[in-house]
């Protein structure tokens, strides 16, 4: 699923050469609240299986500098989240038997560390339903999921949107109540999943 995001990434900076963009530092006057997506939802209707994704977030800038916002987040998986890019990532032969529905919400901090450029922490709480095969819950869990992001903000159409690629680390150091059989596949692989892309958008008003 990364590697189709990628592409997405990608897409959007063809665009961005295109357009009339203006970095964060300058003086369009930034409107306090905005809210807010990832382009990854696109995926949702076009890759099989579907990871059912789905984010909005609402934001308030603190100042010019520092942003919070509030996240929530669904979404499905079939195998351990830390398999890293190369063989194994997507690898069915390590999927769960059967699926991850989690359903979240998060609080992130944004600070701009030069012109456009910002770091940005997540911490995201999950209920996650573990389901067997034929789609039937088997049990919940909990998950507590944290990002640390790098990237760049642009303000596009006199700072009415702006559009953020990034580059993320995400770990998930709570993750409970899997099933024997998911816990057998997730003990195999890294607590932690590093270079992921990301690709947010949002409106200011």
């Amino acid at each position: 699923m990364r590697q189709h995001f990628s592409f997405l990434i990608a897409l959007c900076f063809l665009v961005l050469t295109t357009a009339s963009a203006q970095t964060a530092d300058e003086k369009t006057p930034t409107p306090r609240h905005f809210i807010g997506s990832t382009l990854f939802v696109l995926a949702t209707p076009i890759l099989s299986p579907s990871p059912e994704y789905y984010q909005l977030n609402y934001g308030y800038r603190l100042s010019p500098k520092n942003v919070i916002s509030v996240e929530a987040i669904t979404w499905a998986y079939q195998g351990p989240l830390g398999r890293p890019y190369g063989p194994d990532y997507d690898n069915k032969s390590s999927n769960f038997p059967g699926k991850v529905k989690a359903f979240g919400m998060g609080l992130a901090y944004k600070r701009f560390l030069w012109k456009g450029i910002y770091g940005q922490v997540h911490a995201t709480a999950f209920r996650q339903n573990y389901l067997d095969e034929e789609g039937d819950k088997i049990q919940h869990g909990f998950q507590l999921f944290t990002t640390l992001r790098f990237g760049y903000h642009f303000e596009l159409f006199k700072n009415r949107l702006f559009i953020e690629p990034s580059i993320a680390a995400t770990s998930w150091p709570i993750n409970t109540n899997l099933p024997a059989s998911f816990q057998a596949e997730e003990d195999k692989w890294n607590k932690y999943f590093l270079f992921e892309p990301g690709l947010h958008f949002g409106l200011n008003f």
